[in-house]
């Protein structure tokens, strides 16, 4: 498993399902159902690390 680096921004969802401790067929079923905060650009799907990082802290709806 890669170690995912502190300064970065935007994470993968590889990377997102690491921090979280989740699939990653776990992480795009909740994108796909509005579950989780996320972006999508083109067909990718990114993740702004300080917005997940509330929405860990249940911070978030």
């Amino acid at each position: 498993m890669a170690k995912i680096q502190m300064d970065k921004v935007t994470l993968t969802v590889k990377e997102a399902s690491e921090m979280i401790g989740l699939s990653t067929a776990t992480i795009y079923n909740m994108c796909a159902s509005g579950q989780l905060p996320h972006t999508r650009a083109r067909s990718r799907i990114i993740f702004y690390r300080p917005t997940l990082e509330k929405w860990l802290a249940g911070e978030l709806l």
